[in-house]
């Protein structure tokens, strides 16, 4: 049996493609008779509209494009949740897509998306976390968002000027190294992060500056990034702890690796927070559930992507944005620092 049209419903009544439309959507005034003839002949195909067909007749398919670089870090589906729950207010779906943090799969599936028509884009992590990104990977994001509204969640790309939804990463690394520092201490490590990303970047820099505003010295050989791993936690504290002269306190690029420098610290003998004050970055589920509970820097996820979902259906509706949406983290003190013994 042949899948009636809205093509189908506007041949039988006698209208027009667009009539059918200002009846199914509410759109326009229709004559009552004319109403009541379309309906008539909806019910009685029982006739629901699909994607394709609604994208025809009101220029959108109903659905938001995610691209995120890895769905197993529990920091993306807790601002994905959020987008979820903003979006719901306008009915709108996801189509969902998970990179590993591959650049060309992020290009796959950016022409993938244009392809369904997708009504806007919101896009996490890859190549707009690069300190320096190549300038073909930059192009392409702005050629994208020039046919399909697009917001940039905690990242950026030079001289794209992309529409971007951030926490303050800076404000919060100043916020976790300066408690730190009200609780007594003076020997600070930072651990964690890959150098080319600028989530590190940004994070180290404010971390020696605040040292430094604050007349402490700023140690080098305690500076260890490597990856944002539980594992590149657990190693770097191991380099950390053969070293001849140790720090009273440890900020770490995230939680994950934080989890990992507490976890070898408590192998080593050493008491959290009593021997060793540790501090992570995001807040995390898991950052209340280990022992002991994290102290961390939230960025408030949820909220992330509530306000990227917010700023994308004002450019999908056209209206003026901010180039820059900022929201302002929040320390989260728990059970893994305390003042130095």
């Amino acid at each position: 049996m042949k899948e009636v049209t809205v093509y189908d419903i506007a041949k039988e009544a006698k209208v027009s493609v667009a009539t059918v439309s200002r009846v199914l959507n509410g759109t326009a005034p229709v004559r009552d008779s004319t109403r009541a003839r379309i309906e008539a002949i909806i019910q009685k195909h029982q006739f629901q509209p699909n994607a394709l067909a609604r994208s025809l007749i009101k220029k959108e398919t109903g659905i938001i494009g995610v691209i995120l670089p890895d769905i197993t870090n529990p920091f993306f589906p807790e601002v994905f949740s959020g987008a979820e729950q903003e979006a719901q207010k306008t009915g709108h779906n996801f189509f969902l897509c998970n990179t590993m943090g591959n650049y060309a799969k992020e290009s796959e599936f950016l022409t993938i998306m244009q392809e369904k028509r997708v009504d806007g884009i919101l896009f996490m992590g890859g190549r707009i976390n690069l300190k320096e990104c190549d300038p073909l990977l930059v192009r392409e994001m702005v050629e994208h968002a020039n046919k399909i509204p697009l917001v940039l969640i905690n990242g950026s790309l030079k001289n794209a000027d992309l529409t971007r939804v951030v926490t303050d990463e800076y404000a919060g690394a100043v916020s976790a190294v300066k408690h730190l520092i009200e609780l007594g201490h003076r020997d600070i490590g930072f651990i964690g992060g890959e150098n080319h990303m600028s989530t590190t970047s940004v994070k180290i820099r404010a971390f020696r500056k605040t040292l430094r505003d604050a007349g402490l010295a700023v140690r080098e050989e305690w500076i260890l990034p490597d990856s944002f791993s539980v594992d590149s936690g657990r190693q770097q504290m191991e380099n950390l702890l053969k070293l001849s002269a140790k720090p009273t306190a440890v900020m770490c690029v995230n939680d994950f690796t934080a989890i990992g420098a507490i976890k070898t610290a408590i192998e080593h003998g050493l008491k959290i927070p009593d021997d060793l004050s540790i501090v992570g970055f995001d807040d995390i589920p898991l950052a209340h559930h280990v022992i002991p509970e994290l102290t961390t820097v939230s960025q408030q996820a949820n909220e992330l992507g509530r306000a990227a979902v917010q700023v994308l259906r004002q450019l999908m509706n056209k209206e003026k944005v901010k180039k820059r949406t900022s929201l302002e983290p929040q320390l989260i003190v728990r059970q893994s620092t305390a003042q130095p013994q």
